[in-house]
């Protein structure tokens, strides 16, 4: 295995016991149907499992991005996430969720950001079915002027978005961007370039280009599951590479999505899967793109080896 030792930060990744008190309705839905025959991910999965699916790499932290749980219990699935890094020392850091467009969204807000491990917000705008379909100017899509308001509390409460949009909706979003230059913002899973049609691609392209033009934006590169297709290198390298290319290396961190990109292939799979693709990179290139960068975005500081902060 290339770059055994090599260390990883697994900027974004999920958590959830089926047993407990919190609940998933996508999870029961068939919500996301768009990512295959997800049945094999309904069920608990927890930080003993995921230190399993792990344990052949150098995980050295990993950032928890909440996990579509019941909106009513989004303050409720950080205080459980909390509590899992007391236990288990993983996640390192929390993406949580709030809405920014609700009477109550600075109270949410406020909220999670008691929570020392949280670092940033996802809240996810409304999204068109198709590249063939618009929402534009609905209420919560990228067009609504009481959501982009909203926005701006991140800043007020000094956290960061996760942004999570499919590519046809890039270049609106890169105009939600340019809105708010001082933001710390990531794109969620490469901007999922989910239909590899020349011209969805390019429509994607375009859309990347447009993000990466703000120099507040990064990149996760991840959620690469492309419907009927494999996770090899062969349908994702490419891909990589560009998104790569477009962005810069300091601004890309890999992540896995999992266990969600476990419908396709393992996290040892995927991961090592990354380390070919971008084999030929220096070493410094390497550590920016599986940890440093991922560190840096999400403020997280690794023990000293001696166990000393």
């Amino acid at each position: 295995m290339p770059d055994r030792d090599l260390p990883i930060v697994d900027a974004h990744h999920h958590l959830w016991d089926l047993e407990g008190p919190i609940r998933y309705p996508w999870l029961q839905s068939g919500g996301h149907s768009w990512l295959g025959d997800y049945s094999r991910i309904r069920r608990s999965y927890l930080p003993p499992e995921y230190r399993r699916d792990t344990a052949l790499h150098n995980l050295v932290a990993s950032v928890h991005v909440e996990a579509e749980s019941d909106r009513s219990q989004q303050l409720a699935e950080t205080a459980w996430l909390t509590q899992i890094h007391a236990q288990y020392g993983i996640p390192n850091a929390i993406v949580a969720h709030a809405w920014v467009d609700t009477p109550d969204a600075e109270e949410i807000l406020a909220g999670q950001k008691a929570f020392p491990l949280v670092r940033g917000i996802r809240t996810k705008p409304v999204i068109a079915s198709g590249p063939n379909d618009s929402v534009r100017g609905q209420k919560r899509s990228l067009q609504d002027p009481q959501w982009r308001k909203g926005l701006a509390l991140l800043e007020k409460y000094d956290l960061s978005w996760d942004l999570r949009v499919p590519w046809y909706h890039l270049a609106e979003a890169a105009e939600v961007c340019r809105e708010h230059p001082n933001m710390r913002i990531v794109l969620n899973h490469t901007g999922y370039p989910l239909d590899r049609s020349p011209e969805q691609l390019a429509v994607w392209k375009r859309g990347m280009e447009m993000l990466a033009s703000c120099p507040n934006v990064w990149c996760k590169v991840s959620g690469l599951t492309v419907k009927d297709q494999p996770w090899t290198w062969q349908v994702n390298g490419a891909v990589i590479r560009q998104a790569i290319g477009i962005f810069g290396i300091d601004r890309c961190m890999f992540a896995s999505n999992h266990p969600v990109d476990g419908v396709k292939a393992s996290w040892d799979w995927i991961y090592t899967q990354f380390k070919y693709i971008v084999a030929g990179l220096l070493p410094e290139d390497r550590r920016k793109l599986f940890a440093e960068n991922a560190l840096k975005f999400y403020r997280i500081e690794l023990p000293a080896p001696n166990g000393n902060s």
